[in-house]
């Protein structure tokens, strides 16, 4: 049963919640690599291996079907989470990487032909770019970039500029995990679906962030990782329409996902059991249907603008450090801000801001053509959740001036 939450943010009670925070004076600015964890979801994993935990489905006694149902149960807390049409269409993976390869290598597999195009966007991580290389290699196919503007929007029209009647599928983020940026893929995913193009949209950055709702969006896929909407890692979702994923070959084969085997022939489960071969991460998806319980408790519309205020307050607090340039001003910006700072690394100010204690991601955030696109080969990124505040800006503008001055003593 989900609660009613509040609507006033207390900024104590809410870094109570999370044990990391109880000691020391940790700035953690790194939530788009991965959240921290709330006592709930700790508190949920602990509970099932000291009172629950079993292997799943087959077991006929109470241990096994005890574990089980709590599996299903955050099979459909998933569900609700994104306002999928049925659990059939919940696929429980490590993360968004594998989600994206298991798509690449059956549904993309059984659907590209020599000479169709992929259309990914300027902003992808490389989790959403190699898997569509491997399978545009294997059936020559084309892959086409929708380009990001100066400001670091992804627009509609820089997408379907580059459609034809090849293009079989188009792959894109929700938001930027480099520069934070918004896309409008409800749009896009409308208009694909007029003209009989797969979707699939990258949604490790909205999922801690936004109301998912996949059937309003018209997405044929969505995929998140556990770790970074305060769940644990090791454990992922892949949402796909049920009649794609019937009619896809299985990704793996192994235990759980078959129906009956012969040494002459082997017959397959049906959903979401195909595409779960194997003992699966119990404890992971159940820590993480927890995860999810505790942000619909608060309100994904009070997460949001929480985190839309931090971020609002971040890029007027950093504007205004002398020698410091903001990489990507998009129109509507997710949890995350990309920077650089005069001519220090971003290696060298990311390793200096941890001796203040300020954790914040450095490098190319694993978006290289993102970099390149922004005449950069690095940036520091700061990025939040909903534990972080103004305050927390305000220490990494005073540990940046620190790094400076030591930097202007040597």
């Amino acid at each position: 049963m989900i609660k009613l939450h509040k609507t006033i943010y207390d900024e104590k009670e809410v870094r109570a919640q999370f044990p990391i925070f109880n000691s020391g004076n940790l700035v953690y600015l790194d939530s788009a690599a991965s959240s921290q964890k709330p006592f709930s979801v700790i508190k949920s994993i602990n509970e099932v291996y000291s009172k629950h935990y079993a292997n799943i489905h087959r077991g006929v006694y109470k241990l096994s079907q005890e574990a089980t149902d709590m599996y299903e149960d955050a099979r459909e807390t998933v569900k609700e989470f994104i306002n999928a049409g049925s659990v059939k269409e919940i696929i429980f993976v490590r993360g968004a990487t594998e989600a994206i390869n298991l798509v690449t290598s059956t549904v993309a597999d059984i659907n590209l032909e020599e000479g169709d195009e992929i259309i990914l966007s300027r902003l992808e991580h490389h989790s959403n770019i190699v898997p569509w290389q491997i399978a545009a290699k294997k059936h020559k196919a084309v892959i086409k970039i929708a380009e990001s503007d100066e400001n670091g929007d992804v627009s509609f029209e820089s997408v379907f500029k580059n459609v034809t009647s090849k293009t079989k599928f188009i792959s894109i983020t929700h938001i930027s995990n480099a520069i934070g940026s918004i896309i409008p893929v409800k749009e896009i995913c409308k208009e694909a679906k007029s003209r009989g193009i797969f979707t699939l949209i990258d949604g490790c950055q909205a999922a801690p962030l936004l109301e998912i709702d996949v059937q309003d969006m018209g997405c044929d896929f969505y995929v998140f990782s556990g770790h970074k909407t305060y769940g644990p890692s090791g454990i992922g979702v892949l949402y796909g329409k049920e009649d794609i994923l019937s009619e896809a070959p299985p990704y793996q084969g192994g235990g759980d996902m078959i129906d009956k085997v012969t040494f002459e022939n082997t017959t397959y489960a049906g959903l979401p059991s195909k595409f779960e071969a194997g003992t699966p991460n119990i404890v992971g998806a159940i820590g993480l249907g927890r995860a999810l319980q505790w942000m619909k408790e608060i309100g994904m519309n009070n997460i949001y603008g929480h985190s839309k205020k931090v971020i609002s307050e971040g890029v007027n607090i950093l504007k205004n450090i002398k020698g410091l340039k903001i990489i990507g001003e998009p129109s509507k910006r997710g949890g995350v801000i990309s920077f650089i700072y005069k001519d220090i690394h971003s290696h060298d100010l990311g390793t200096l801001l941890n001796t203040y204690n300020i954790a914040v991601r450095t490098g190319h955030h694993c978006a290289q053509p993102t970099m390149e696109r922004y005449n950069v080969s690095s940036t520091v990124r700061a990025s939040v959740g909903y534990y972080n505040n103004k305050d927390d800006f305000e220490s990494l503008a005073e540990g940046i001036l620190k790094v400076s001055k030591v930097f202007e003593n040597v």
